[in-house]
């Protein structure tokens, strides 16, 4: 009983089921690459050109949020590079060093992308807190450059967050979907810049530093949300009582079954291994009791698709003594 089933993408950021595709037909996997390959060009291309027409505009725009925020987009760059790698790694098959896949790199992969966000909203946060303990960035006032700049960006990013998150969860991957949240802080971060130009431009010369240190908490908080994600996917968190009790609905549907014992679930990157233990007839016989198991097996993989693997261990009705408490 070690058939392994991918089929479900069961938490994001925003926690929203979808499905993935990890069993998979050749033409789905070829599919899921051109999703992939899209939002990985997207991506890259889209930062790269906001970027340089951020850095640009801020310098020749007289704002120091702008030039922050294109900082920001530059990060985006490494952060989509290192989401394309890690479902890359993720999707590999089994192999003899990783018997259970490889899953779990999607998850190292989205913690790397909560540090680069950490690191980047730390030094933007830091250049904001210097230019206000000084009285300001500079004494020139921002120009329209900067405030058109800034909701150029705005829309441009909030469309590759809409667009990264759509190609994330058809596909169900935590990795991209995190690159898609990275997506929303440099729009909200834009935001914040927007705010931060006018602010300066109205008279208000501390506008420019308090919109960067604005991006900085923005920042923080997505790398902490992504960071804490992919942290609880790696270390074994429990399915929790909604999933343990669907799946000991599914094992009480075996005619041959008098109670459950126990159900005890983990996380392995964004599925699921499941410990399920039944209580049968002492009486059957061992080609029986397997044969029960198998059809229990069978149908918590079938109906609950977000369990990559279940192992059913059949305990004779008498002979586990004290393991009658269900665990959920």
């Amino acid at each position: 009983m070690n058939r392994a089933s991918r089929n479900e993408q069961p938490h994001e950021i925003a926690h929203v089921v979808e499905p993935s595709v990890g069993a998979a037909t050749d033409d789905e996997a070829a599919a899921r690459d051109k999703v992939v390959a899209r939002l990985s060009i997207v991506g890259v291309g889209g930062n790269i050109f906001l970027a340089a027409f951020k850095f640009i505009a801020g310098i020749l725009g007289n704002s120091m949020a702008l030039v922050s925020d294109a900082v920001h987009s530059t990060s985006d760059v490494l952060a989509t590079t290192v989401a394309y790698i890690g479902d890359r790694i993720a999707r590999r098959e089994a192999d003899e060093n990783h018997p259970y896949g490889h899953e779990r790199f999607e998850q190292l992969a989205a913690a790397v992308l909560a540090l680069i966000l950490a690191a980047v909203g730390l030094g933007i946060g830091y250049a904001g807190v210097e230019s206000l303990v000084h009285g300001g960035a500079s004494d020139s006032v921002p120009s329209v450059l900067a405030l058109v700049a800034a909701g150029v960006s705005i829309v441009v990013k909030e469309a590759m967050f809409w667009y990264t998150r759509h190609g994330a969860k058809k596909i169900g991957s935590d990795v991209f979907m995190a690159d898609a949240w990275h997506h929303r802080t440099d729009a909200l971060s834009s935001v914040a810049a927007l705010l931060g130009v006018g602010a300066t431009m109205l008279g208000f010369p501390l506008g420019d530093a308090i919109a960067s240190i604005v991006i900085c908490l923005f920042i923080l908080k997505v790398a902490w949300d992504v960071g804490r994600d992919a942290v609880g996917k790696l270390v074994d968190e429990s399915g929790g009582k909604e999933l343990n009790e669907a799946i000991a609905k599914c094992a009480e549907r075996c005619s041959a079954v008098n109670h459950i014992d126990s159900v005890v679930t983990r996380r392995f990157g964004s599925l699921y291994f499941a410990d399920v233990e039944v209580a049968m007839d002492g009486a059957l016989t061992l080609r029986e009791a397997h044969k029960h198991a198998e059809e229990i097996h069978e149908r918590i993989e079938r109906e609950c698709p977000q369990v990559k693997h279940v192992t059913v261990h059949v305990n004779p009705i008498g002979g586990n003594a004290g393991r009658t408490a269900l665990k959920r």
